[in-house]
């Protein structure tokens, strides 16, 4: 078991993988912090001041001795009260878009880098030897 365990670590396609992963979550907080800090308070900007993260919706009733603000919505989720974050929630699908956009650049970035692949067909033994059958039946008279 062990040695099938370093044969499947050992392919290539695992560490490709690993390290993709690595590298997409050290995109992913680059993306966050560009749409926090730079294209969210631009939107805010161009919408007259409004900032997306702090908009929500309370669902629910806020705990007796909570002591917060009633419009932080960091606060009151942390104290339990269920909230609907639609500016959180735009803020994630605006970094999904900015992240979906970036790969996709960068895969058509490469896919233009590097020459088409040339794909081999291989016919297996079995149609050959059937071609070869076909063919011979049809020369007999």
């Amino acid at each position: 078991m062990i040695g099938e365990f370093k044969a499947f670590i050992a392919r290539g396609n695992v560490l490709d993988l690993a390290v993709a992963v690595i590298i997409g979550v050290a995109f992913g907080a680059i993306v966050t912090s560009l749409t926090d800090d730079i294209i969210m308070p631009l939107i805010g900007a161009a919408t007259g001041g409004i900032d997306f993260s702090s908009h929500f919706v309370v669902l629910g009733a806020i705990p007796a001795d909570y002591t917060g603000s009633p419009t932080d919505y960091a606060a009151l989720k942390k104290a339990g009260v269920a909230l609907f974050g639609w500016g959180a929630f735009l803020t994630a699908v605006i970094n999904f878009l900015i992240v979906a956009f970036v790969v996709f650049l960068l895969v058509r970035a490469a896919n233009k880098a590097m020459p088409p692949a040339v794909v081999e067909t291989v016919t297996p033994a079995s149609e050959v030897l059937l071609a070869e059958i076909r063919d011979e039946l049809r020369r007999r008279p």
